[in-house]
Protein backbone atom coordinates (compact mmCIF):
# COMPACT_ATOMS: atom_id res chain seq x y z
CA UNK A 1 0.00 0.00 0.00
CA UNK A 2 1.48 3.27 -1.11
CA UNK A 3 2.80 5.51 1.80
CA UNK A 4 0.36 8.14 3.66
CA UNK A 5 2.41 11.33 1.95
CA UNK A 6 2.24 10.20 -1.84
CA UNK A 7 -1.78 9.02 -1.64
CA UNK A 8 -1.89 12.73 -0.09
CA UNK A 9 0.07 14.15 -2.94
CA UNK A 10 -2.44 12.17 -5.60
CA UNK A 11 -5.29 13.60 -3.81
CA UNK A 12 -3.75 17.11 -4.58
CA UNK A 13 -3.30 16.32 -7.91
CA UNK A 14 -6.12 15.30 -8.50
CA UNK A 15 -8.44 17.83 -7.29
CA UNK A 16 -6.29 20.40 -9.34
CA UNK A 17 -7.44 18.81 -12.48
CA UNK A 18 -10.88 18.68 -10.90
CA UNK A 19 -11.35 22.77 -10.70
CA UNK A 20 -9.45 22.75 -14.22
CA UNK A 21 -11.60 20.77 -16.13
CA UNK A 22 -14.63 21.96 -14.39
CA UNK A 23 -13.81 25.53 -15.28
CA UNK A 24 -13.49 24.82 -18.82
CA UNK A 25 -16.56 23.14 -18.86
CA UNK A 26 -18.16 26.34 -17.59
CA UNK A 27 -16.35 28.50 -20.15
CA UNK A 28 -17.68 25.82 -22.97
CA UNK A 29 -20.99 26.32 -21.57
CA UNK A 30 -20.94 30.11 -21.84
CA UNK A 31 -19.58 29.84 -25.28
CA UNK A 32 -22.16 26.91 -26.48
CA UNK A 33 -24.99 29.41 -25.59
CA UNK A 34 -23.58 32.24 -28.34
CA UNK A 35 -22.81 30.00 -30.64
CA UNK A 36 -25.78 27.59 -30.91
CA UNK A 37 -28.34 30.54 -31.12
CA UNK A 38 -25.95 32.09 -34.27
CA UNK A 39 -26.20 28.58 -36.16
CA UNK A 40 -30.14 27.78 -35.12
CA UNK A 41 -30.46 31.65 -36.44
CA UNK A 42 -28.74 31.12 -39.67
CA UNK A 43 -30.15 27.56 -40.20
CA UNK A 44 -33.06 28.64 -42.05
CA UNK A 45 -31.97 31.40 -44.26
CA UNK A 46 -28.39 28.91 -45.45
CA UNK A 47 -31.18 25.90 -45.93
CA UNK A 48 -34.13 27.97 -48.06
CA UNK A 49 -31.36 29.51 -49.44
CA UNK A 50 -29.72 26.27 -51.22
CA UNK A 51 -33.18 25.20 -51.99
CA UNK A 52 -34.27 28.19 -54.02
CA UNK A 53 -30.85 27.77 -55.44
CA UNK A 54 -30.98 24.11 -56.60
CA UNK A 55 -34.58 24.71 -57.66
CA UNK A 56 -33.72 27.50 -60.20
CA UNK A 57 -31.04 25.30 -61.39
CA UNK A 58 -32.60 22.17 -62.18
CA UNK A 59 -35.00 24.77 -63.82
CA UNK A 60 -32.86 25.82 -66.30
CA UNK A 61 -31.10 24.66 -69.46
CA UNK A 62 -28.38 22.53 -69.82
CA UNK A 63 -26.47 24.95 -72.25
CA UNK A 64 -26.88 28.10 -70.04
CA UNK A 65 -25.63 26.20 -66.84
CA UNK A 66 -23.68 27.81 -64.49
CA UNK A 67 -19.78 27.83 -64.61
CA UNK A 68 -20.18 26.14 -61.04
CA UNK A 69 -22.48 23.37 -61.77
CA UNK A 70 -20.37 21.88 -64.66
CA UNK A 71 -20.38 18.63 -64.04
CA UNK A 72 -16.53 16.85 -64.96
CA UNK A 73 -14.60 13.46 -64.61
CA UNK A 74 -13.28 13.33 -61.47
CA UNK A 75 -9.62 13.23 -61.22
CA UNK A 76 -8.57 15.96 -58.60
CA UNK A 77 -10.49 16.32 -55.90
CA UNK A 78 -10.55 18.63 -52.40
CA UNK A 79 -11.09 18.01 -49.51
CA UNK A 80 -11.84 20.88 -46.57
CA UNK A 81 -11.58 19.29 -43.03
CA UNK A 82 -13.04 21.33 -40.57
CA UNK A 83 -11.92 20.73 -36.82
CA UNK A 84 -10.96 22.90 -33.99
CA UNK A 85 -7.76 24.71 -33.21
CA UNK A 86 -7.87 22.92 -29.73
CA UNK A 87 -8.35 19.28 -28.17
CA UNK A 88 -9.59 18.56 -25.38
CA UNK A 89 -13.28 17.69 -26.42
CA UNK A 90 -13.66 14.20 -26.89
CA UNK A 91 -14.08 12.43 -29.81
CA UNK A 92 -14.95 15.96 -32.01
CA UNK A 93 -11.84 16.19 -33.72
CA UNK A 94 -10.84 12.67 -34.27
CA UNK A 95 -13.91 11.93 -35.91
CA UNK A 96 -13.72 14.53 -38.71
CA UNK A 97 -10.16 13.32 -39.19
CA UNK A 98 -11.37 9.44 -39.68
CA UNK A 99 -13.87 10.74 -41.86
CA UNK A 100 -11.75 12.62 -44.00
CA UNK A 101 -8.95 9.13 -43.97
CA UNK A 102 -12.06 6.95 -45.02
CA UNK A 103 -12.62 9.48 -48.02
CA UNK A 104 -9.29 9.34 -49.22
CA UNK A 105 -8.42 5.45 -48.17
CA UNK A 106 -12.12 4.20 -50.57
CA UNK A 107 -14.29 6.82 -51.81
CA UNK A 108 -11.64 8.60 -53.92
CA UNK A 109 -8.65 5.75 -53.31
CA UNK A 110 -6.79 6.25 -57.24
CA UNK A 111 -7.37 10.58 -57.42
CA UNK A 112 -5.11 13.06 -56.75
CA UNK A 113 -6.96 14.02 -53.66
CA UNK A 114 -5.35 17.64 -51.50
CA UNK A 115 -6.43 18.97 -48.19
CA UNK A 116 -7.26 22.51 -47.14
CA UNK A 117 -7.64 22.70 -43.88
CA UNK A 118 -9.61 24.69 -41.42
CA UNK A 119 -8.48 24.08 -38.12
CA UNK A 120 -5.37 23.49 -36.43
CA UNK A 121 -5.99 19.52 -35.57
CA UNK A 122 -6.75 18.68 -38.99
CA UNK A 123 -3.98 20.67 -40.57
CA UNK A 124 -1.62 18.66 -38.09
CA UNK A 125 -3.23 14.93 -38.47
CA UNK A 126 -2.41 15.44 -42.93
CA UNK A 127 0.50 17.33 -42.82
CA UNK A 128 3.02 14.92 -43.02
CA UNK A 129 1.49 13.21 -46.44
CA UNK A 130 2.00 16.29 -47.93
CA UNK A 131 -1.28 16.96 -49.07
CA UNK A 132 -2.60 20.32 -47.68
CA UNK A 133 -2.33 23.54 -50.07
CA UNK A 134 -3.58 25.45 -47.06
CA UNK A 135 -4.32 25.67 -43.53
CA UNK A 136 -7.28 28.91 -42.22
CA UNK A 137 -7.08 28.17 -38.28
CA UNK A 138 -7.24 31.28 -37.78
CA UNK A 139 -10.44 31.98 -39.07
CA UNK A 140 -11.93 30.81 -34.85
CA UNK A 141 -10.13 33.78 -33.93
CA UNK A 142 -12.28 36.59 -35.53
CA UNK A 143 -14.97 33.98 -37.23
CA UNK A 144 -17.00 36.61 -39.28
CA UNK A 145 -18.56 35.92 -42.73
CA UNK A 146 -16.43 38.43 -44.33
CA UNK A 147 -13.86 36.40 -43.38
CA UNK A 148 -15.05 32.90 -44.60
CA UNK A 149 -16.39 34.67 -47.72
CA UNK A 150 -12.32 34.88 -48.71
CA UNK A 151 -11.81 31.33 -47.61
CA UNK A 152 -15.05 30.21 -50.09
CA UNK A 153 -13.73 32.95 -52.62
CA UNK A 154 -10.42 30.82 -53.32
CA UNK A 155 -12.30 27.60 -53.33
CA UNK A 156 -14.28 28.46 -56.22
CA UNK A 157 -11.68 30.03 -57.92
CA UNK A 158 -9.59 26.85 -58.40
CA UNK A 159 -13.00 24.52 -59.25
CA UNK A 160 -13.04 27.42 -61.99
CA UNK A 161 -9.98 27.43 -63.08
CA UNK A 162 -10.10 23.87 -63.47
CA UNK A 163 -7.50 22.94 -60.59
CA UNK A 164 -10.26 20.66 -58.75
CA UNK A 165 -13.18 18.39 -60.65
CA UNK A 166 -14.75 18.15 -56.92
CA UNK A 167 -14.30 19.61 -53.78
CA UNK A 168 -16.66 18.39 -50.48
CA UNK A 169 -16.96 19.55 -47.28
CA UNK A 170 -16.33 17.57 -43.69
CA UNK A 171 -17.74 18.86 -40.49
CA UNK A 172 -19.64 18.31 -37.53
CA UNK A 173 -23.24 19.20 -37.39
CA UNK A 174 -24.73 20.75 -34.35
CA UNK A 175 -27.67 18.71 -33.12
CA UNK A 176 -27.08 19.16 -29.22
CA UNK A 177 -24.83 19.40 -26.23
CA UNK A 178 -23.76 15.73 -26.27
CA UNK A 179 -24.84 15.09 -29.94
CA UNK A 180 -22.76 16.15 -33.01
CA UNK A 181 -23.06 14.53 -36.60
CA UNK A 182 -20.63 13.98 -39.13
CA UNK A 183 -21.29 15.36 -42.28
CA UNK A 184 -19.62 15.44 -45.57
CA UNK A 185 -21.45 17.66 -48.11
CA UNK A 186 -20.35 18.34 -51.53
CA UNK A 187 -19.72 21.85 -51.95
CA UNK A 188 -18.87 22.17 -55.65
CA UNK A 189 -20.43 21.10 -58.65
CA UNK A 190 -23.52 21.88 -57.29
CA UNK A 191 -25.88 19.61 -57.82
CA UNK A 192 -29.46 20.32 -59.31
CA UNK A 193 -32.45 19.45 -56.81
CA UNK A 194 -33.48 16.13 -58.16
CA UNK A 195 -37.62 16.34 -58.68
CA UNK A 196 -37.85 20.21 -58.75
CA UNK A 197 -40.51 21.33 -58.25
CA UNK A 198 -42.47 24.53 -60.44
CA UNK A 199 -40.62 27.30 -59.02
CA UNK A 200 -42.84 29.60 -61.28
CA UNK A 201 -45.88 29.23 -59.20
CA UNK A 202 -43.76 30.59 -56.26
CA UNK A 203 -41.94 33.61 -57.60
CA UNK A 204 -41.60 36.25 -60.05
CA UNK A 205 -38.25 36.40 -61.64
CA UNK A 206 -36.89 40.10 -62.05
CA UNK A 207 -34.47 40.07 -64.14
CA UNK A 208 -34.15 36.50 -65.59
CA UNK A 209 -33.68 33.39 -64.09
CA UNK A 210 -30.32 33.19 -65.20
CA UNK A 211 -29.12 36.24 -64.10
CA UNK A 212 -30.26 35.87 -60.65
CA UNK A 213 -28.98 32.29 -60.18
CA UNK A 214 -25.45 33.94 -61.20
CA UNK A 215 -25.49 36.03 -58.54
CA UNK A 216 -27.02 33.55 -55.99
CA UNK A 217 -24.22 30.93 -56.56
CA UNK A 218 -21.55 32.80 -55.02
CA UNK A 219 -23.20 34.01 -51.94
CA UNK A 220 -24.77 30.26 -51.77
CA UNK A 221 -21.82 28.83 -51.66
CA UNK A 222 -20.23 31.53 -49.51
CA UNK A 223 -23.72 30.97 -46.77
CA UNK A 224 -23.19 27.01 -47.38
CA UNK A 225 -19.33 27.18 -45.87
CA UNK A 226 -20.16 29.99 -43.76
CA UNK A 227 -22.82 27.11 -42.29
CA UNK A 228 -20.33 24.68 -41.92
CA UNK A 229 -18.00 26.16 -39.63
CA UNK A 230 -20.64 27.64 -37.46
CA UNK A 231 -22.00 24.05 -36.79
CA UNK A 232 -18.63 22.91 -35.76
CA UNK A 233 -17.45 25.80 -33.76
CA UNK A 234 -21.40 25.12 -31.83
CA UNK A 235 -20.28 21.32 -32.12
CA UNK A 236 -16.92 21.95 -30.58
CA UNK A 237 -17.91 23.76 -27.48
CA UNK A 238 -20.71 21.35 -27.06
CA UNK A 239 -18.27 18.41 -27.38
CA UNK A 240 -15.81 20.20 -24.99
CA UNK A 241 -18.42 20.93 -22.64
CA UNK A 242 -19.57 17.06 -22.24
CA UNK A 243 -16.11 15.65 -22.44
CA UNK A 244 -14.96 17.97 -19.27
CA UNK A 245 -18.23 16.82 -17.73
CA UNK A 246 -17.24 13.81 -17.55
CA UNK A 247 -13.72 14.68 -16.68
CA UNK A 248 -14.90 16.12 -13.61
CA UNK A 249 -17.12 13.32 -12.69
CA UNK A 250 -14.00 10.44 -12.93
CA UNK A 251 -12.12 12.90 -10.83
CA UNK A 252 -14.48 13.45 -8.66
CA UNK A 253 -15.03 9.55 -8.26
CA UNK A 254 -11.19 9.24 -8.53
CA UNK A 255 -10.49 11.52 -5.48
CA UNK A 256 -13.31 10.21 -3.72
CA UNK A 257 -11.25 6.64 -3.63
CA UNK A 258 -8.25 7.89 -2.89
CA UNK A 259 -9.49 9.65 -0.10
CA UNK A 260 -11.05 6.42 1.23
CA UNK A 261 -7.73 4.45 0.63
CA UNK A 262 -5.67 7.38 2.53
CA UNK A 263 -8.08 7.17 5.16
CA UNK A 264 -7.64 3.33 5.87
CA UNK A 265 -3.88 3.61 5.43
CA UNK A 266 -4.32 6.24 8.31
CA UNK A 267 -6.05 3.57 10.10
CA UNK A 268 -4.40 1.15 9.46
CA UNK A 269 -0.79 2.76 10.76
CA UNK A 270 -2.43 3.84 13.70
CA UNK A 271 -3.22 0.70 14.93
CA UNK A 272 0.81 -0.41 14.24
CA UNK A 273 1.69 2.13 16.42
CA UNK A 274 -0.65 1.19 18.95
CA UNK A 275 0.32 -2.25 18.57
CA UNK A 276 3.45 -1.45 19.03
CA UNK A 277 3.27 0.60 21.92
CA UNK A 278 1.29 -2.03 23.69
CA UNK A 279 3.89 -4.41 22.67
CA UNK A 280 6.45 -2.46 24.09
CA UNK A 281 4.95 -1.90 27.90
CA UNK A 282 4.03 -5.79 27.95
CA UNK A 283 7.54 -6.10 27.66
CA UNK A 284 8.85 -4.01 29.83
CA UNK A 285 6.71 -5.78 32.78
CA UNK A 286 7.91 -8.69 31.59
Amino acid sequence: MANLKEIRNRISSVSSTMQITSAMKMVSAAKLKKAQDAITAMRPYSDKLSELLQSLSATLDDDSGSKFSEQRQVKNVLIVPITSNRGLAGAFNSNIIKQTQHLLNTVYAGKNVSILAIGKKGNDAFAKRNIVIGNYSELFDDLTFDNVAHVAERIMDMFVEGKYDKIEIVYNKFKNAATQIVMTEQFLPIVPMEGAVNVNADYIFEPSKLEIVEQLIPKSLKTQLFKGIRDSFASEHGARMTAMHKATDNATELRDQLKLTYNKARQAAITNEILEIVGGAEALNN
